[in-house]
């Protein structure tokens, strides 16, 4: 299928529109039920194709989008999506599949929700997502610093002029980096204040961290602008020293416990290193 950009369209009363992506007729109908009644305008499609041509059709303001689909899985659905432009994406998957998940968190899903999962759980995930979206340009300025440069109003950074490409989440994490120079944030902050959630699972920051460090870092293996604070988090360096590392070790275990709130502790992901 050819991919080109999707129709930014609205329902006739205003709508969020929803496009959910489920071949369980059960869960979709549920999830499809609670939506409606949070008030967005739900569309539901069984499989990937359907998904891509929905939402070529019409661009819907977020995806819920199932991991385990028929044909062409979730992982493929998402990335070809993404590659549309910037659409939010919700990812269901099942209990167990946390390579999977890390997966699509690293192809751009900005959140992902266990099954067996509560469907009013998923609605705050849905509003928070879509709050953070389509929020008005963020507060302040041009930010700069350790060669980068953000424009918030207009959603672009570039590192040394190259513009970069960032999802959603990695523009507001780097941008929150920028406000912050030289601050450690842990984990549990990051998710509050770039998230907007007061829960879940803490890997989705250290896969965005990971990402992002992938896109800002000359040596993302060896980071020098987001450092590892080991046991409390991480922190932007905007003074870096030419031609030097700063002498901080990226240790093997995550900042603080890799957990979801109140949970018991568990490892980061594959490869140890965020």
């Amino acid at each position: 299928m050819d991919l080109v950009p999707p129709t930014m369209t609205r329902p006739p009363d205003g709508r969020a529109r929803v496009l959910v992506v489920d071949d369980d007729p059960t869960v979709a109908e549920v999830v499809a039920g609670y939506l409606d009644r949070a008030g967005y305008a739900v569309e539901r499609v069984e499989d990937g194709p359907q998904a891509l041509a929905a939402a070529a059709s019409a661009r819907p303001d977020l995806v819920v989008l199932d991991l385990m689909l028929p044909g062409m899985d979730g992982l493929e659905v998402c990335a070809k999506l993404r590659a549309t432009g910037p659409i939010p994406v919700i990812m269901l998957t099942a209990r167990g599949d946390e390579d999977d998940r890390i997966l699509g968190l690293e192809l751009g899903a900005d959140d992902y929700v266990t099954k067996p999962f509560s469907p009013r759980e998923l609605v705050l995930r849905v509003e928070s997502v879509l709050r953070r979206s389509r929020a008005a340009a963020p507060r302040g300025g041009e930010l700069s610093g350790a060669g980068l440069t953000l424009d918030p109003a207009a959603r672009r950074a570039a590192k040394h002029g190259a513009e970069l490409a960032l999802t959603l989440r990695e523009f507001d994490l780097l941008a929150h980096f920028l406000r912050h120079p030289g601050r450690v944030f842990g984990r549990e902050e990051l998710m509050r204040e770039v998230w907007g959630w007061e829960f879940g699972d803490l890997s989705t920051v250290t896969v965005h961290i990971r990402r992002l460090r992938g896109k800002v870092e000359d040596d993302p293996a060896r980071p020098r602008l987001i450092t590892t604070v080991w046991g409390v988090g991480y922190r932007f360096d905007t003074a870096v020293r030419d031609g030097t590392y700063d002498g901080e070790k990226t240790p093997e275990h995550e900042p603080g416990p890799a957990t979801r709130t109140g949970a018991a502790p568990e490892t980061g992901p594959p490869g140890g290193r965020p």
